[in-house]
């Protein structure tokens, strides 16, 4: 199976909104709205295969030294295939590009991210993230994701 990641387009909002209101409905992520990710479509990458959009990311600058991947999702009938893999290499080597030395991520799937590098760390040590994106969550007070990060320096 060959996988390809590609920098996503205005022509992919349909899609991204698609799967990332998927996951929202079932509290796994954060929604966006076809303004937002309009606003932030530089931000995402998209993974294709044949053709067929089969996944998405986003690499979020949260600071100067720190990005966060988030809004990662694989459609159904593609996971367990190693697309989110793919799309995670290839956020990671856009950081290490950016000469950004820290790469952040909440989440349910901490297996996923240790097998990727990344290790388990206390969400406290992320302020930026609270003040982007927690301040606007539902589960806020409440919060089960695990953070994980992953040094490129």
């Amino acid at each position: 199976m060959t996988v390809t990641c590609r920098k996503a387009t205005e022509s992919d909002v349909d899609s991204l909104y698609d799967i990332i209101q998927s996951y929202a409905e079932k509290g796994i992520m954060l929604p966006r709205s076809k303004e937002a990710l309009g606003r932030h479509i530089d931000t995402f990458v998209i993974a294709e295969y044949e053709g067929r959009f089969v996944g998405c990311g986003s690499l979020f600058r949260l600071g100067q030294d720190l990005v966060e991947i988030r809004s990662l999702g694989v459609t159904d009938g593609y996971k367990g295939q190693g697309i989110g893999r793919k799309i995670v290499s290839f956020l990671t080597e856009e950081a290490k590009a950016n000469r950004i030395p820290k790469i952040m991520a909440l989440t349910y799937e901490v297996a996923f991210f240790e097998k990727n590098g990344f290790t388990v760390v206390p969400k406290e040590i992320f302020p930026e993230k609270v003040w982007t994106d927690c301040v606007h969550c539902k589960k806020q007070n409440n919060c089960d994701e695990i953070a994980v990060m992953k040094r490129l320096d």
